[in-house]
């Protein structure tokens, strides 16, 4: 084996570590401690770096620092959950490692994943031992340790993936609950199933995916327009000149094709064609100018059937607001109470549904305001949440939600004529005076603490802890109620899932009504999948 790589060997070497967890992202996914249905790891992961390999196919770059760079945009924007996060930012901070060099020889490359995980430690505020991050960290220093000992890349780079596999199998000695579950990190094991497929691709076997990768098609969107009633007044026309060949047009497409229809955003090496019916072109090149420089800019009124062909400079556009809100929920009646108390933008998202950062970039900026507060409403949507201030110019603020009753309680506490930090102490609060409950059903078999949990049982959770178990969601509504309630609780709170009638909803608060007489019960049909109540204590 050679004594360095370049660039398009690193391509070789993320592609096939894609395709590995890929096609293993089930198993990492089962690894999860909890049996409820969104215990997606390895799902997320392979999301992140997929985003990676894909973009990495039309890459013929020789450079490992330009190679390296394009996989830490493209996995950060891609980033999805915890785990998804954490990954990106160990491709950052490799890519940090890299910087400059063509080439990369062992003692290089052990620099360069000691950076990666210094970075993704500083991205996480409270690091757990036993998880993907201690993977990291051991192996990085291992890799230190050996770097002068060999010169060949194969040698080294074998001898480093024994040691997270080996420390892999240690996460369970060093977290209790992993022990108590009889499994180690998924994770940890994520990042051991990428690295086993680098390793692979290094000795020159590229480990290819069940479904392969394929390019990103960028279609016309075909949708009819009634000649007699136009909706979309001007048909608008133009091409981009890219500042960069990097550049992602994704969140240009984003955000306006809410604002027309008959869209049509072709990338093609340098420039991005562009057309789109819409009541509004001043805000489509705006849009637009982020990318890059204007030109063949053609605006007809189809109403008046005459063309107009505007100047380069954009319209103006509506004076921003102050402050905006952005929330995370899954399910139209959440989504819908989250808009009446004032939310401006939604992310369909929550338990099984991370979204990724670039998701949560693009509802940023469609939104004309200078400030945007941000809800993940989910404990594994936070840290991707935190990613987005960096991608915008725009100041996002991420209250740390984990629930969707701390989320719609951080709106109600939202004061406009607020400052900044004000609004932040105010929309924190109800983080800790709100108690959740959450009642499910068991995705497969398991033991959590000294309980004997069978696929298809129902579970009460309170905030992110299993303590009931039964066969009928009311009934453990009902244990989860009367462990949340206590003497200064007032206010009992049931969102209702898609798997549950309106009826057996009704039931249930009847009987909450009647348990509780002084609390004010409230019931909405909240949608949501997976979970037949969310309830809300306060």
């Amino acid at each position: 084996m050679p004594n360095i790589f370049d660039g398009q060997m690193l391509k070789k070497i993320i592609i096939s570590g894609a395709n590995n967890l890929e096609n293993n992202k089930k198993m990492v996914d089962d690894l999860n401690v909890f049996p409820v249905p969104d215990g997606d790891t390895g799902t997320n992961m392979s999301m992140t770096i997929n985003a990676a390999a894909r973009d990495l196919l039309s890459r013929d770059d020789a450079s490992v620092s330009v190679i390296s760079d394009f996989i830490a945009a493209s996995s950060l924007r891609g980033a999805r959950g915890n785990s998804g996060v954490i990954l990106s930012q160990l491709f950052r901070g490799f890519s940090r490692g890299l910087k400059g060099l063509h080439t990369v020889n062992t003692i290089q490359l052990a620099a360069a994943l000691k950076a990666g995980n210094d970075t993704a430690y500083k991205a996480v505020m409270k690091p757990t031992e036993g998880t993907i991050l201690t993977v990291a960290r051991e192996t990085a220093t291992y890799a230190v340790e050996i770097a002068d000992e060999t010169t060949d890349i194969l040698e080294f780079a074998e001898k480093v993936v024994a040691k997270a596999r080996e420390t892999l199998n240690k996460t369970p000695d060093m977290l209790p609950v992993l022990k108590q579950a009889n499994v180690v990190d998924a994770g940890g094991m994520g990042l051991v199933v990428i690295l086993e497929g680098a390793v692979s691709a290094l000795k020159g076997v590229e480990i290819t995916a069940t479904n392969p990768l394929v390019y990103e098609n960028t279609q016309k969107r075909s949708i009819a327009i009634d000649t007699d009633i136009i909706k979309f007044m001007y048909c608008t026309e133009f091409i981009i000149t890219k500042k960069s060949l990097n550049y992602s047009v994704t969140p240009f497409r984003a955000a306006i094709e809410q604002k027309g229809d008959s869209m049509l955003v072709i990338e093609d090496a340098d420039i991005v064609k562009v057309h789109i019916h819409t009541n509004k072109p001043g805000f489509v090149l705006e849009q637009a100018v982020k990318i890059g420089d204007l030109s063949n800019i053609k605006i007809d009124n189809m109403k008046l059937e005459h063309s107009e062909t505007i100047a380069n400079e954009p319209t103006k556009a509506e004076p921003q607001k102050e402050y905006g809100i952005v929330a995370v929920a899954s399910g139209e009646g959440l989504e819908q109470i989250f808009a009446d108390v004032g939310v401006d933008g939604m992310i369909k998202g929550g338990q099984s549904m991370n979204p990724s950062t670039e998701d949560i970039l693009k509802t940023v900026d469609e939104i004309n305001a200078k400030n945007i507060f941000v809800l993940p409403n989910n404990k594994n949507i936070i840290l991707a949440a935190g990613q987005v201030n960096e991608l915008t110019d725009k100041t996002v603020i991420v209250i740390p939600t984990k629930t969707i009753p701390q989320g719609i309680g951080a709106v109600l506490a939202f004061d406009n004529s607020a400052s900044i930090d004000e609004n932040i102490d105010n929309m924190t609060v109800p983080i800790s005076q709100v108690k959740t409950g959450l009642v499910t059903f068991a995705a497969r078999d398991s033991e959590f603490d000294d309980m004997h949990i069978k696929s298809g049982d129902i579970m009460g959770m309170e905030e992110d802890k299993i303590t009931v178990l039964g066969d009928n969601p009311n009934d453990v509504a009902k244990q989860i109620i009367a462990k949340l309630v206590d003497k200064d609780s007032y206010v009992i709170t049931i969102f209702y899932g898609e798997d549950i009638e309106n009826d057996i909803a009704e039931s249930l608060s009847n009987e909450i009504g009647a348990l509780y007489p002084k609390c004010d019960i409230m019931v909405h049909n909240g949608g949501q999948p997976l979970y037949y109540y969310i309830i809300s204590v306060e």
